[in-house]
């Protein structure tokens, strides 16, 4: 682990690695959560004296701008940020229109203590993705330390979130306080989780999950799985499924899972029953029905009460949660019901002592609409480095500050 917390930034230049990808709406910021989520990093370097200067990406310019001739750089530009991070911090924000520039080198070298430098998306150049070397290089010149605070982008080899720790000796390279609570708190239930551990694994596709799941056989005790990729279990065991989504290539994959599961006594537990929708629309006519038997034409797009109450009782009894995925389509009110029980369910035991971590894009949405983000354990801002930490995958990011 890193030794941020205890490291003395005065007269230093920290050169931080956030992740502020944040959803911008006709220029304005509709979620600033992975911003303020760097913010203590930010402020412990300030208030020990030092100055800061900020790298990240924003979409992928490069990509989108070929499909898309009518998009141009300013679209991509972290230059809208500016004004908001200034008042999240408390300081005006200084910016450079290119991270490698004269003037990025210039306004960096020129940074007095307390003074903050954001420096243009890294994706502008494609060297970054390619983690290339000499890049990397050319944004190591520019702190007297690099920090990785950017737990969303540590499975990426990228110049800036891997390579450029390469420039720096141990003493100078580091996790900055969010990244050291996210690989605390993803350790913590992957290696040290009190029984029963139970993991909850939604989401539409079995074949995304695949890799998770197995390797969560050797960690937990059971395993709850909800939302589309369910299906493809209750077929694959001879359900009839109506019109719901379906991995027909993964049945004999799916077979194999529960019977891995069944051999080394870990129990998977499948929804019994749906709610059911003639089709995928908000405006959809609903019914309830067993998950063996779904009617032709219509479709199961969320977990129904019997399911919830299954699930429930397994996730108040447990000592350890991870949640990875959602139960339904709980974009759309009609199918949220299960997704916000399953979160209650799931808060309810971390207040009676339980140890939660929420991971996935899609899950910790849920957990911020339905307003209980505060009532578990932890909130992972990582969707795939968190998913690709519990397939087993070793993270690059984490891997060139620890070596």
């Amino acid at each position: 682990m890193s030794t941020f917390s205890v490291h003395n930034f005065k007269g230093e230049k920290a050169l931080i690695r956030v992740d502020f990808n944040v959803p911008i709406k006709e220029g304005k910021i509709t979620d600033d959560t992975r911003i303020k989520a760097a913010l203590p990093t930010i402020k412990k370097v300030l208030q020990d004296g030092g100055s800061v200067v900020l790298m990240s990406h924003w979409g992928r310019p490069i990509k989108d701008m070929a499909k898309k001739p009518e998009l141009t750089l300013a679209d991509f530009s972290l230059g809208r940020i500016v004004d908001h991070l200034s008042a999240l911090l408390g300081v005006p924000v200084q910016f450079a229109d290119d991270c490698i520039s004269e003037d990025a080198q210039a306004k960096a070298a020129a940074l007095q203590p307390g003074q903050v430098l954001l420096l243009e998306n890294l994706r502008y150049h494609k060297e970054e993705e390619k983690g290339d070397a000499t890049f990397a290089k050319q944004l190591s010149g520019m702190g007297s330390v690099y920090v990785n605070d950017a737990f969303g982008t540590a499975h990426r080899a990228h110049a800036s979130t891997a390579v450029i720790a390469d420039y720096f000796d141990r003493d100078h390279k580091m996790f900055g306080l969010l990244m050291e609570g996210e690989v605390l708190a993803a350790e913590k239930v992957m290696h040290t989780a009190e029984k029963p551990f139970t993991a909850i694994i939604g989401g539409a596709k079995v074949s995304d999950k695949i890799m998770i799941i197995e390797n969560l056989l050797e960690k937990a005790t059971d395993i709850i799985i909800g939302g589309g990729m369910a299906y493809t279990f209750f077929k694959a065991n001879g359900g009839h499924i109506g019109n719901s989504l379906c991995e027909d290539d993964r049945l004999e994959m799916a077979r194999e899972l529960l019977t891995k599961a069944a051999a080394k006594g870990v129990n998977i537990h499948l929804p019994a029953d749906s709610v059911t929708a003639d089709k995928f629309a908000p405006d959809a006519n609903t019914g309830i029905a067993d998950n063996t038997a779904i009617p032709d034409g219509l479709m199961g797009l969320d977990i129904g009460e019997k399911a919830i109450a299954a699930f429930s009782e397994v996730i108040k009894a447990s000592k350890t949660i991870l949640w990875n995925g959602p139960m339904g389509v709980f974009e759309m009110e009609k199918f949220q019901a299960g997704t916000k029980a399953i979160a209650e369910a799931v808060c309810e035991a971390t207040k009676n002592g339980a140890y939660s971590l929420v991971g996935g894009g899609d899950s910790v949405a849920a957990v911020n609409k339905f307003g209980m983000a505060d009532k578990v354990s932890y909130v992972s801002t990582g969707g795939g480095a968190m998913l690709e930490f519990f397939e087993g995958k070793e993270l690059p990011g984490i891997a060139a500050i620890n070596k």
